[in-house]
C-alpha cells in the first residue's frame, strides 16, 4: 500500500449571497446607466443559483438567457464571448451541448467569477446587445473585487 503526497489546499472564501446581490446591483446599475434592460443570474461554485434578477420590461428570455450564460461559463470556467466560435461547426465544443444534461449558450454575457484563482462562481447577464451584456458582467465583477 502506498501513500501519495498531496499539497495542502488553502481555502478560499466561497461566492455569499452578499456578493451575489452586489454582482446583481452592479451589472444592473450599469445596464440601466446605458438605458438597456436587462436579467441576471449568479451562481455558486456548484452551479446554484444565489441571486437572480429579472424586469418585466426585459425580454421574456432574458431571464433564461442569463441563467444560460452564467451556466456556460461556470462549466467550461471561461467568459462566454470566447468561447462563440468554438461552438461553430467543425469546432471543438461543437456537439459539447448535446453531452450535458442542460443546454449551453455561447453568447457574450457570461463571466466566471474566482477568488484567490480559483472558480467560485458566475454570473450572466442578458438583455443587451451581447457586447452589452458581457461589459456589464465585468463591471459587476470589477466592483466585487
Amino acid at each position: 500500500m502506498s501513500r501519495t503526497a498531496t499539497a495542502p489546499r488553502t481555502a478560499v472564501a466561497p461566492l455569499t449571497t452578499a456578493d451575489a446581490e452586489l454582482l446583481v446591483a452592479t451589472a444592473t446599475a450599469a445596464a440601466e446607466a446605458a438605458g438597456v434592460t436587462v436579467s441576471v443570474t449568479v451562481l455558486d461554485a456548484g452551479g446554484h443559483p444565489l441571486a437572480f434578477r429579472r424586469d418585466d420590461r426585459a425580454v421574456l428570455i432574458s431571464g433564461e438567457t442569463s441563467t444560460r450564460k452564467a451556466f456556460t461559463a461556470l462549466q467550461l470556467n471561461a467568459p462566454t464571448a470566447d468561447l462563440v466560435e468554438a461552438v461553430q461547426p467543425g469546432g471543438p465544443f461543437h456537439t459539447l451541448p448535446t453531452a450535458l444534461d442542460r443546454p449551453l449558450l455561447f453568447i457574450a454575457g457570461g463571466l466566471p467569477v474566482h477568488r484567490d484563482g480559483r472558480l467560485v462562481g458566475a454570473i450572466g447577464v442578458g438583455g443587451g446587445a451581447p457586447a452589452q451584456d458581457h461589459g456589464f458582467a465585468a463591471e459587476a465583477i470589477d466592483a466585487l473585487g
